[in-house]
């Protein structure tokens, strides 16, 4: 099974930050920058040749994301479950990793994203950083028996 993680570009600061939380109503309205419609657009071309045509989408709920992954011109599902400070563990269980059969490209926000790629790297660390915009490719395999989580790529917008 292939899991693409890919966090929502840059996106504008939100409107409240002394009384505003992530997932309140006017974080999930936040939009992205022109220069996060940029990284979207960059990233989603990328992404677009190396995705299989039967990949799912799923996003998350807030308008950031679902703009983020509309610039990959594929169909998407919205999905409550990957809102802004959602579960790691609830993520893992909606793509059905490591058993799923399909490519699953999933558009959500930090610190979840980060969450992941620390519990399927391994790290002693409870969350990695992602830059806006990257995606972390990983690949489950099974090698001499054993099964294995592979890195297969990191890429950010400002690198293709």
């Amino acid at each position: 099974m292939d899991l693409i993680l890919w966090r929502h570009a840059e996106a504008h600061e939100h409107p409240d930050p002394l009384l505003g939380r992530q997932g309140d109503g006017k974080d999930l309205a936040r939009r992205l920058t022109p220069r996060g419609e940029k990284q979207a657009a960059r990233m989603a071309a990328w992404l677009d040749r190396q995705l299989p045509a039967a990949a799912r989408v799923l996003t998350s709920p807030a308008q950031r994301t679902e703009q983020t992954a509309l610039a990959l011109g594929r169909k998407y599902k919205v999905c409550e479950v990957l809102a802004p400070g959602g579960d790691p563990l609830a993520l893992l269980e909606l793509v059905q990793w490591p058993h799923g059969k399909l490519p699953v490209v999933v558009v959500g926000h930090q610190p979840t994203l980060g969450q992941v790629i620390s519990r399927l790297l391994g790290l002693s660390e409870v969350d990695c950083p992602v830059k806006k915009g990257a995606v972390w490719w990983f690949r489950q395999r099974e090698r001499d028996g054993a099964v294995q989580t592979v890195l297969v790529t990191v890429q950010t917008p400002e690198l293709l």
